[in-house]
């Protein structure tokens, strides 16, 4: 059996920028590795999760410009847990503005869990863009999947984690939670708001690796994160992820054709079932699927970290 690829060494930002991309919004973008390498543009997770260093540990930095950005509202990018001007389309055309910003012509797109769906939303619409892309614990924001982890499914996995998320919303309003939810963290009284911020993203920590991880869920639970994190989640998936209908991203995998891909998905991810994976698969099946088997939905599991860097490291030679 081959040893596992691990995460290249850590390393700081060779260069950072900011980005007014409207009136109301400006992004934080980090580059790091080689100025002249291959370019490649990092999609962190959420929506509202912003970037962290060790995104930027999965691509050899002698070889690839490695660009990350905080998506509107996220991370270190003003206003912070603001959602007016916050869909996925406004974030596919900060993506074009970035690429344009930085004098890239073509990138590598590499995204998971709701950075894979953003990924993907860019990629069907600027295929010719994109030079691969590499999705991991893929999500595709169809209500179905929303319902697993929100309403029902995740629920019988995670039984005690579930007590603690749905404790902030009245019984009778619990079958709709994310309705519950997105009206108390985009109501008026900062304590509840707050409170169901917490309880939100704490029910995702809970849920994001095979083995449980208490750290990751305090860190989930840390308010300034928290609020973004529920927030922006929360105005997303109430709104259907802002798609033209529920299966689009599926659907038009066919624009995807000829561009080099690899999938990387833990057979054993909670928060976005391997089925996800396997849907996008069948719909676009050159496509390269890689369930890992001893794997959850955390990038950081050793199974799924080498299967990324195996990716990575595959398509350095790609133009």
């Amino acid at each position: 059996m081959p040893a596992l690829r691990s995460l290249f060494p850590p390393a700081q930002p060779n260069q950072v920028h900011r980005l007014k991309v409207s009136q109301l919004h400006e992004l934080h973008i980090a580059e790091y590795g080689n100025p002249d390498g291959k370019p490649v543009v990092l999609l962190h997770g959420g929506p509202g999760a912003g970037t962290n260093p060790t995104m930027a540990r999965f691509h050899d930095p002698a070889v690839y410009r490695i660009v990350m950005f905080d998506q509107r509202g996220s991370g270190r990018s003003t206003p912070r847990a603001e959602l007016a001007e916050n869909t996925t389309w406004e974030l596919v055309a900060d993506m074009e503005q970035i690429r344009q910003h930085l004098g890239i012509d073509r990138w590598q797109v590499f995204g998971g869990s709701w950075g894979a769906c953003l990924a993907l939303a860019y990629s069907e619409t600027h295929p010719e863009r994109v030079t691969e892309i590499v999705l991991r614990g893929v999500f595709t924001l169809r209500r179905k999947e929303i319902q697993w982890f929100y309403q029902e499914g995740a629920s019988r996995i995670l039984p005690d984690a579930w007590e603690s998320f749905i404790a902030p919303i009245p019984v009778d309003e619990r079958g709709d939670l994310v309705a519950a939810y997105h009206a108390r963290l985009t109501g008026d009284d900062s304590g509840t708001q707050l409170a169901c911020a917490r309880a939100w993203s704490m029910w995702e920590g809970a849920a994001l690796s095979l083995l449980p991880n208490p750290g990751r869920v305090a860190a989930f639970g840390q308010p300034d994160y928290a609020l973004a994190f529920a927030r922006i989640e929360s105005h997303y998936f109430i709104n259907g992820g802002f798609l033209d209908s529920d299966d689009q991203l599926i659907a038009n995998a066919h624009r995807l054709n000829g561009i080099p891909c690899t999938i990387v998905h833990g057979r054993y991810d909670v928060c976005t079932p391997v089925f996800i994976a396997w849907d996008l698969h069948r719909a676009w099946p050159e496509a390269d699927l890689r369930i890992v088997a001893d794997c959850g939905h955390a990038m950081t599991e050793p199974g799924n970290i080498s299967e990324l860097v195996a990716a990575t490291e595959r398509y350095k030679t790609g133009t």
